[in-house]
């Protein structure tokens, strides 16, 4: 009995030290921006009575090193700038679309999953969708980027739709008599 009870001590001492033993650690995941350049990284553009300016353009997809597998598709990022080039006409800005245009002059088409490179400007009380003449503003850019345009020689160009509303605009001076201390 006393071996019996030895016996299953030690079978107990065992699984408890092979059970708390230290594990190996997990080796984490490294997930790296794989950076695109787009040349040129700034165009200017025109459209109607607004021009624009987009700077700083660059396409990032985030990539699991050593595996390559995607772990988020890629996005093309820049700054754009709007001016309205009117003298008498106010602009209400409502959206925007980028398309990418392929070597023969054909659009590439997004991916299934992946949303169309909308441009939206939102109205709020810090920034403002309307553009009175001379007036500009700027706002970042992150759309998504089709994966069939990172090959090399696929992309010939990018073109931007912008909808807009013109309404005219006058400033007059009103005059009016006024009088002080009954004169």
């Amino acid at each position: 009995m006393r071996a019996l009870t030895g016996m299953i001590v030690m079978i107990a001492v065992a699984a408890a030290s092979a059970g708390c033993a230290q594990k190996p650690a997990a080796t984490a995941t490294v997930i790296e921006d794989k950076v695109y350049s787009v040349t040129p990284d700034q165009v200017k553009v025109k459209t109607g009575i607004v021009t624009g300016e987009i700077t700083e353009m660059k396409v990032t997809e985030r990539v699991e090193q050593g595996s390559g597998r995607v772990d988020s598709a890629a996005k093309l990022t820049g700054k754009l700038k709007l001016t309205n080039s009117s003298t008498d006409q106010a602009v209400r800005l409502v959206g925007g679309k980028l398309l990418f245009i392929d070597a023969q002059g054909q659009p590439i088409k997004m991916e299934e999953a992946r949303t169309e490179p909308a441009i939206k400007f939102a109205s709020s009380y810090n920034a403002s969708d309307r553009l009175d003449p001379g007036q500009d503003m700027s706002q970042q850019v992150d759309v998504e980027f089709p994966a069939a345009a990172l090959t090399a020689k696929t992309l010939k160009e990018i073109r931007i739709e912008l909808s807009y509303v013109p309404s005219s605009y006058r400033q007059e001076t009103g005059h009016f008599a006024v009088a002080i201390g009954g004169q």
